[in-house]
C-alpha cells in the first residue's frame, strides 16, 4: 500500500484516531500535514514520530469551526507543498446533550466542526489535488442509531455521510475519490465524553471480544487512500468488529477529536 511522493493532510491528525492514522500513512511513505486546534505539544510529538519514518511532517494550528482559518490552512499548505494527494478529514468535537437540551450555540458549533468544516476543506483540497487523490471522512455509528446526550453529533455526522455521497459524485469526473468510515466504541480519550458504559461492557458486546483500535481505523484509511480502493466511491465502512450486528447494538460511540 505504499503512498510515497503523496502528501496528506489530516485535521485533528495529532491525537487519538488522527494520530494513528497520520503515522499510518507517514509509514506507506507519505508526507504528512497535521492538523490540530489547541496542544501544539502534541502536535509536534506526532510530527516527530512521522519524520522518524523517513517522511517529511509538518504541523498547521487551525480552528476549524472558523472558515477563514481553514483557508489560511490550505494557503500554507499550496506555499509549502503546491499540492495535496490525500485529505483526511478527522476533525470532529461537539456538545454532549441530549436533543431538548441543545442550545443554538453548541448546534451551531457541533455542525460547523463536524459537517461544514469537511465541505470547505473538500472544496479547497480539490484545487491542489490532482487525478488519483482521495479524500476520507471519519463518521460515527451515532450517524444512525441513537443514544442519550449524542443528538447534536449524530446528526452532524449523518450530514457529513451526505456531503461523502455527494461529493464522490461531483468529484469523480476529476478522478478524485471520497468515501468515509464509521468507528464504533474507539479506545481513546474522546470516548470518555460520549460513552455511558464501563470499556469492559463495550467489549462483551463486540462478538470478536476486543474495542476497536485507533490502528484498525488507521489501516482501513489507508487502504482507502491508495490505488488499489479507487473504484470505491461514496461508501461508509463500518469499523466495529460486528458491534452493529448483535442485538444488543453498540453501547458507546466514537465522538472524534479537534486536535
Amino acid at each position: 500500500m505504499s503512498l510515497k511522493g503523496k502528501v496528506a493532510l489530516v485535521t485533528g491528525g495529532s491525537r487519538g484516531i488522527g494520530r494513528a492514522i497520520t503515522l499510518k500513512l507517514a509509514s506507506e511513505g507519505a508526507d504528512v500535514i497535521i492538523n490540530y486546534f489547541r496542544k501544539t505539544s502534541s502536535a509536534e510529538a506526532t510530527a516527530q514520530e512521522a519524520q522518524a519514518k523517513g517522511v517529511r511532517a509538518h504541523i498547521i494550528k487551525a480552528n476549524l469551526a472558523e472558515a477563514e482559518k481553514i483557508d489560511s490552512m490550505f494557503d500554507e499548505i499550496a506555499a509549502k507543498f503546491g499540492r495535496l494527494d490525500i485529505l483526511v478529514s478527522n476533525a470532529a468535537s461537539g456538545v454532549a446533550r441530549a436533543g431538548l437540551e441543545l442550545d443554538t450555540r453548541g448546534w451551531q458549533w457541533t455542525m460547523d466542526i463536524n459537517a461544514r468544516a469537511f465541505l470547505l476543506c473538500a472544496q479547497r483540497a480539490a484545487r491542489l489535488m490532482p487525478s488519483g487523490g482521495k479524500m476520507v471522512a471519519i463518521s460515527s455509528l451515532g450517524s444512525r442509531l441513537v443514544w442519550p446526550i449524542y443528538t447534536a453529533v449524530g446528526v452532524s455526522k449523518a450530514a457529513l455521510e451526505m456531503l461523502v455521497r455527494y461529493l464522490a459524485i461531483e468529484l469523480a469526473p476529476k478522478g478524485i475519490a471520497v468515501n468515509g468510515v464509521a468507528p464504533g466504541a474507539v479506545e481513546t480519550e474522546a470516548l470518555k465524553l460520549y460513552s455511558q458504559a464501563a470499556p469492559g461492557q463495550a467489549v462483551k458486546s463486540t462478538p470478536v471480544g476486543r474495542m476497536v483500535q485507533p490502528e484498525d481505523v488507521a489501516n482501513v484509511v489507508t487502504f482507502l487512500c491508495t490505488d488499489a480502493a479507487d473504484m470505491v466511491r461514496g461508501q461508509i465502512i463500518v469499523i466495529d468488529g460486528g458491534m452493529s450486528l448483535t442485538t444488543s447494538g453498540p453501547l458507546v460511540v466514537e465522538g472524534g477529536s479537534h486536535g
